[in-house]
């Protein structure tokens, strides 16, 4: 089993620190100068680490949707509230009963997904699993 530390991960150490800088908010060429670099190099640094960053999380995805029951998808353009009630008729339909109350499950879900949800409404199709533990995962 590989255990990924902040050492061996999917990232380079270059690509890290470009991610970095760009959090707090310099732009490109100021990175660019920082690292003594040109701006297109910088642009594809961090370009090649939100593929890998999103190739990641596709990855997670398929892993747990393998141990999972698909109970509903938000459709984009839908009202997250409504959404999640929708979810939670599904698994009141199927006599699941679900650890988290729709607030908890609100905040985890924007927390998780926050390219994918914007204040209330749902960006992307979200499909919502649960797990054989009763974990409410999405994918």
């Amino acid at each position: 089993m590989v255990i990924f530390t902040l050492k061996n991960s999917l990232l380079t150490e270059r690509q890290k620190e470009v991610l970095r800088y760009r959090k707090k908010g310099l732009t490109l060429q100021q990175i660019a100068d920082i690292l003594g670099t040109s701006k297109p190099d910088i642009f594809i640094l961090e370009k090649r680490a939100l593929e890998n960053i999103r190739r990641a999380r596709a990855s997670l995805d398929s892993l747990w949707t393998l141990s999972t029951t698909p109970i509903c998808t938000m459709k984009a353009g839908s009202d997250l509230f409504d959404a999640i009630f929708l979810f939670y008729a599904e698994a009141a339909k199927r006599a699941i009963k679900l650890p988290e109350d729709p607030i908890e499950l609100i905040n985890r879900l924007r927390s998780e997904n926050p390219e994918r949800i914007h204040g209330r409404y749902v960006k992307v199709d979200i499909a919502l699993y649960l797990r054989e533990d009763g974990e409410v995962c999405s994918g």
